[in-house]
């Protein structure tokens, strides 16, 4: 009978474990996002036969603390823990997702060939164009879909429709140009000005979360999606990738949930970060 116990127990403990590889720990600071249909009518999905299953994301844009844990080093022109990293590149960031997994024992979700040009990519200034494949059973880290993000920011099956993330006041959930320095600006975008009002990035989750607890989807840094940017919206070649949510140099207009922003893959900037998502 004892042996049984002791053989039982064993077995427990193996199931236990076995599942905390597959759901994220709470100090991952990822949100469960049950899927569904979109509902959020000021989606670019909306009224889309496109249902998304369940999936994690990030509750905060990645923090520099969180890239230097994974990395060893600091790419950001704005220094600070709890800062978004920025100055990061498509690629840097598929990398950081699978090097991120391999640390906490997850199976990396991407595969990354650096010898040889992707096909799929076809803008003329991208220099690297490495093949990045996924492994779609894998449980580690990786980028949103656009679909993902936008339904995340849009706020999921609670979604109240905001044009924002969380609100349809900008200043309640959203850093941008005007409010993200010294005082709040007024008149047109003119880079000078916003220079001079020593304007930068924010730390994550000071703004009003939306209907998901997800903070900083509208504003702050922008944030790369898995796709390519293409006039469809889950096109499979392209010369851009797609970035949401705006940032803090950009206006307003583009923090909204459903905007469309694209970079180039090996493109990066003060105002260019992300988030990570797992499959559930």
């Amino acid at each position: 009978m004892r042996k049984w116990l002791v053989f039982l127990l064993i077995a427990v403990i193996v199931v236990i474990s076995a599942c905390s590889q597959e759901k994220p720990r709470k100090n991952d600071n990822l949100v469960f996002v049950k899927g569904g249909a979109f509902i959020n009518t000021q989606s670019s999905y909306y009224g889309k036969e496109i249902t998304l299953s369940n999936f994690y994301i990030g509750k905060y844009e990645v923090t520099q603390k969180e890239w230097m844990e994974v990395m060893g080093s600091n790419p950001s022109g704005f220094t600070g823990d709890d800062l978004p990293v920025e100055m990061v590149s498509w690629y840097d960031v598929v990398e950081y997702c699978n090097q991120r997994s391999i640390k906490e024992g997850l199976e990396p979700y991407y595969n990354i060939d650096k010898s040889k040009k992707d096909p799929n990519n076809k803008s003329d200034n991208d220099n690297i164009k490495w093949t990045v494949t996924i492994n779609a059973e894998a449980n580690g880290y990786r980028l949103p879909t656009e679909a993902e993000w936008e339904y995340a920011a849009g706020g999921g099956q609670m979604s109240k429709s905001y044009n924002y993330s969380g609100s349809n006041h900008a200043d309640e959930v959203s850093w941008y140009w005007r409010n993200t320095g010294d005082k709040f600006l007024s008149g047109d975008w003119n880079w000078p000005i916003i220079e001079n009002n020593n304007s930068q990035t924010q730390s994550v989750g000071v703004k009003k979360p939306n209907e998901l607890g997800l903070y900083d989807m509208s504003g702050n840094v922008r944030e790369w999606c898995w796709n390519w940017y293409g006039d469809d919206l889950d096109s499979n070649i392209g010369s851009f990738r797609v970035v949401k949510g705006g940032g803090w140099i950009g206006d307003v207009g583009s923090n909204e949930s459903s905007f469309r922003g694209k970079f180039e893959a090996n493109g990066f900037g003060p105002d260019q970060g992300f988030r990570v998502s797992r499959s559930e």
